[in-house]
């Protein structure tokens, strides 16, 4: 029966190879805290990714097995996902992981492309984007919009010291000197001497 209600995507595999590519997408994920890949994949990849780190919260001898049991890897990654991430995610309730869509990778394959990544790691791409917002706001003279705001309060909600990493980020992004056009103390000096 076509375009029936299922429960997760198919992927276009059959049962054991959809499992080992989730099995080595979450593995990479854990190892590298970012992964590129296409978007469907993403999304079934999040689902098993969350549900790891929910048993690494949990930090007990039965979710260690399931644990080993998902990570191809698990002798060099499970210290990691018991120690550091279970740390970083112990007061966040859920919504581990995000799934940001991005252009095609290659302009012969135009499917869905995405980065998957883990939240309020080193390699969190809205904490960079929103402390870049904030940054050419601030050299702009302008205050943020209404948008702005709500992704600073979320990506400093959960993340330890996220206050002072936030300004901490928007002070070096400031000085990259980003998006061009004049700085406002160029534009200052350059009234000066036209004077």
């Amino acid at each position: 029966m076509a375009g029936g209600l299922v429960k997760y995507r198919h992927l276009s595999r059959n049962s054991s190879h959809r499992q080992a590519l989730l099995r080595n997408l979450v593995t990479a994920l854990v190892q590298h805290e970012s992964i590129r890949t296409t978007w469907p994949k993403a999304k079934e990849t999040q689902r098993l990714a969350e549900k790891l780190i929910t048993l690494a919260k949990r930090n007990n001898e039965t979710s260690k097995r399931a644990a080993t049991g998902i990570l191809y890897t698990p002798h060099t990654l499970l210290p990691k996902l018991f120690g550091e991430l279970r740390r970083r995610y112990a007061k966040r309730p859920g919504g581990y992981t995000r799934v940001l869509r991005t252009e095609p990778k290659s302009q012969y394959d135009q499917g869905d492309s995405a980065i998957l990544e883990l939240v309020d790691g080193p390699r969190d791409m809205r904490f960079a984007m929103t402390a870049a917002a904030v940054a050419r706001d601030e050299r702009l003279g302008r205050p943020s919009n209404h948008l702005t705001l709500l992704n600073r309060s979320k990506v400093t909600r959960y993340r330890r010291n996220g206050k002072a990493a936030f300004e901490d980020m928007v002070k070096r992004i400031a000085g990259l000197r980003l998006g061009g056009g004049p700085r406002k103390k160029d534009a200052e000096n350059g009234a000066e001497e036209a004077k």
